[in-house]
């Protein structure tokens, strides 16, 4: 691709490292920049640098968040003795969009995959298990189910079943969502109803 200017080249190849986007889209992108009030522009700029040096992870669910508590983990209308369990930061945005469950989250940052070397002292799973032993020392809020809402993929097969072991030794009540979500399919892709459905349903889940 033949870019007059060394400019919008340097702005094509950078916007073009973002997922989906091609060389034609990111030119696009950047002459439409281009044409924007510079007020605009300097937006822009300034909400993806905010966004990139302030964004924080919640030191309870690992989520995203604004400050050390994400406002879910914060918010006195959630109920504290559920926690479901996600691989990504995405599959809180998806399972959020339901507007069917109330619990808490957990976000695991990955799954169990020894073909890519992720292993479980990877993934934030000690950090789980703390969080419900902490909790049994909690008389007033001591969590009582953890919902595994990992995708139905063999790596989140493998980590639901590893959890589940973990997590029974606890003594705590581990169920799965409903497999409304056909198996291989990755949760953030799934639609919202089918989605919200799997969690309202969820089952037991059985390590035999």
């Amino acid at each position: 691709m033949n870019i007059p200017s060394k400019l919008i080249e340097d702005a094509v190849t950078e916007i073009s490292r973002l997922p989906g986007i091609g060389k034609k889209t990111a030119l696009r992108l950047a002459l439409h920049l281009l044409k924007q009030n510079e007020v605009h522009t300097e937006a822009l700029t300034l909400a993806l640098t905010r966004m990139r040096q302030e964004v924080q992870y919640c030191k309870k669910c690992h989520n995203i968040s604004d400050g050390e508590i994400c406002q879910i983990c914060a918010s006195m209308r959630r109920d504290k003795t559920v926690i479901c369990v996600v691989e990504d930061i995405r599959d809180v945005l998806a399972i959020e969009n339901t507007n069917q469950y109330q619990g808490t989250y957990h976000v695991l940052g990955g799954v169990i995959s020894p073909i890519q070397g992720i292993g479980p002292e990877e993934l934030t799973i000690e950090s789980l298990l703390e969080r419900v032993s902490l909790s049994q020392e909690d008389e007033e809020e001591p969590i009582q189910e953890i919902i595994l809402a990992l995708s139905a993929t063999m790596e989140g097969d493998t980590t639901s079943f590893y959890l589940a072991k973990r997590l029974k030794e606890k003594g705590i009540k581990v169920s799965t969502i409903a497999r409304g979500i056909p198996v291989g399919g990755e949760l953030e892709y799934t639609d919202e109803v089918t989605l919200g459905r799997s969690i309202m349903t969820r089952i037991n889940y059985s390590t035999e």
